[in-house]
């Protein structure tokens, strides 16, 4: 199959069988729609590299189909994954975190493609690990082997924004209450033993609570869940944000990352390689990405490279003109954006000298 034109807002993409560590994930921007590419291991006779283009809907499609595959081998996984992805209930959560932090706060994406985003890079950084050696908490417990791991893992990922819909500040807890509902749903026909079920999902609920290093997480699990949502760092999440109005470092510099790639590393199991197209990005790379790796239990198994493209730093903005409270933003593509301007301080310094008594004379 031909390479298609560069026009590929996100790109993902994962074909790493259960243990083989051969896969790989990339997330990519250029310009344009959004894509998602899924890369599989070759066969006889095929193209390896499937491409498909989005909108969002069809990003959907791309990220279940190569789920889908990744999970093959894991029937319980692959079974909650399926029960997921139709459970009405997750639907609407992932829709109002995304409403509460893209609608109220101007964050980026936090609903269904995160969410998927975010599963696809969890479950290619668990077949990297099993196929490097490394043995996940709860092959290493006793409790569950791989096939358990990976349901741990899609269902971590996938549900563990759904507390944004709550308020950004708690979302983690606020995510464990409103997961566990869902879980016994899909958990409870897939295990007999109910005594096996509540520890598997102990896992999951664990993974919910330390995604965001508050607390940093204990378990492999819990790491992986973390540093695959810290790889979602692309233009192609932030772009709607920045259109929107929220013009901040976090805007620009998800703007400035064109590409993730999570692949076998060199000397561990695990290499992600981030691409940008303005150095503006390692803001994304030390605050978000970085950050996740080196405070969770994968920060030995994980190889982290950052680089910006040989053609050098692209422009982001073109210029910022200051009217009356708001910043007028001149976008790349020819675009304005009015940002209003945090007078907080002003506005308390104001008050603070009304309320000052007046001296003598």
């Amino acid at each position: 199959m031909k390479k298609e034109p560069a026009e590929q807002e996100t790109q993902a993409g994962s074909g790493c069988q259960s243990g083989q560590g051969t896969g790989t994930f990339r997330l990519e921007v250029l310009d344009g729609d959004p894509r998602l590419a899924a890369i599989q291991p070759p066969e006889p006779d095929r193209d390896p590299q499937l491409r498909f283009e989005t909108p969002k809907a069809k990003l959907i499609d791309a990220a279940q189909a190569s789920l889908r595959s990744d999970l093959s081998d894991a029937p319980r996984a692959l079974a909650a994954f399926e029960a997921l992805q139709n459970d009405p209930e997750a639907l609407a959560h992932w829709d109002m975190a995304n409403y509460i932090t893209m609608r109220k706060l101007g964050y980026n994406d936090h609903g269904r493609v995160h969410a998927f985003i975010t599963g696809a890079a969890g479950i290619t950084i668990t077949h990297l690990l099993l196929g490097g050696g490394v043995k996940p908490d709860l092959i290493g417990s006793g409790i569950g082997d791989e096939d358990d791991v990976l349901l741990t893992v899609i269902l971590s990922t996938m549900l563990h924004d759904i507390g944004n819909q709550v308020h950004r500040a708690g979302h983690e807890v606020h995510g464990v209450n409103l997961a566990i509902p869902i879980l016994d749903r899909i958990m409870t026909p897939l295990y007999s033993d109910p005594f096996k079920r509540i520890k598997v999902r102990s896992f999951i609920l664990g993974a919910i609570n330390c995604h965001d290093l508050n607390p940093p997480p204990l378990t492999i699990e819990g790491g992986i869940t973390a540093v695959a949502d810290g790889t979602d760092i692309t233009k192609g999440r932030g772009r709607k944000a920045f259109k929107m109005g929220s013009v901040d470092i976090h805007s620009i510099s998800a703007l400035a990352v064109d590409q993730v790639v999570i692949e076998p590393g060199r000397e561990r199991p695990v290499r992600i390689s981030v691409t940008m197209n303005n150095s503006g990005g390692i803001f994304q790379v030390e605050e978000v990405l970085a950050s996740k790796v080196i405070n969770t239990p994968l920060r030995d198994y994980i190889e982290l490279h950052a680089a910006t493209r040989p053609s050098g730093d692209e422009q982001i903005l073109t210029r910022v003109r200051l009217e009356g409270s708001q910043f007028v933003v001149a976008l790349e593509d020819g675009d304005k954006v009015a940002v209003a301007m945090d007078n907080a301080a002003a506005e308390a310094a104001e008050a603070q000298a009304a309320a000052a008594p007046v001296p003598e004379p």
